[in-house]
């Protein structure tokens, strides 16, 4: 068979907008990873990197911890932080127009305080976008035994997916929220999603990822996740 220029276009056109990935998501092999939620990027107008999006979508992002939290999920919460005094950091992070501010963070970086983080979880202070770059975040997963990571959290084009570009490499059945990830311009947020349907991970929505946990474990009553539309929380 001779493939037409059409022909590889179309089948490439159809993966990036509704490819789905074939694996299940079972509860006990899975672990939810939000990504950065933090006062910097989700509390409004607190630093030049507030991401409106992610403000917005929060209300639904806690709810999809709360219903992981129920259905035996560990959570497991990043921060990017200044660890090791900058040193951990990629060298090349300097030179790009990601950090052409003059500011600086005034206290710590802790998460939102409204995502209700809880000091019973997992927090992992991370030196770059990926949250498996230099952590411990495989380690973990593997000591949990879960083969199955879900990524949510902010930003969509920056951590989330260089995390589930990771997590892919490394073996692990990567899960992404495509309405509980955001990004600073909402245009990027679709070009994203679709190279990591194509190629990397299985893009659901929130309340799609809790039906589908709801029929693995068939124990649990999917919630009603907050519309696109809801405010900040």
């Amino acid at each position: 068979m001779t493939y037409s220029e059409e022909w590889v276009t179309a089948r490439a056109r159809t993966a990036y907008e509704s490819g789905r990935a074939s694996f299940d998501i079972q509860p006990k092999r899975t672990a939810l990873l939000v990504i950065d939620m933090q006062d910097e990027f989700v509390e409004p107008g607190s630093s030049p990197y507030w991401v409106p999006a992610a403000t917005r979508m929060a209300p639904r992002l806690r709810e999809l911890v709360e219903y992981c939290r129920g259905a035996s999920v560990p959570v497991i919460w990043t921060i990017f932080d200044d660890t090791h005094r900058g040193l951990d950091r990629p060298h090349a992070l300097r030179f790009l127009p990601h950090t052409d501010s003059d500011w600086r963070r005034p206290s710590p970086a802790a998460v939102w305080g409204p995502m209700d983080y809880r000091s019973d979880e997992i927090l992992i202070r991370k030196p770059s976008y990926g949250a498996f770059y230099d952590t411990p975040l495989d380690t973990l997963l593997r000591n949990l035994g879960r083969d199955t990571v879900i990524v949510t959290g902010t930003l969509t084009n920056y951590c989330c997916g260089t995390t589930a570009r990771q997590a892919y490499e490394r073996g692990y059945q990567v899960v992404f929220g495509s309405d509980v990830t955001a990004t600073d311009d909402e245009s990027r947020q679709e070009p994203e999603l679709a190279v990591l349907r194509k190629g990397f991970a299985l893009v659901l929505t929130a309340e799609e990822i809790a039906v589908r946990l709801t029929a693995a474990a068939s124990t649990r009553e999917p919630l009603s996740f907050p519309s696109r539309t809801t405010g900040t929380a």
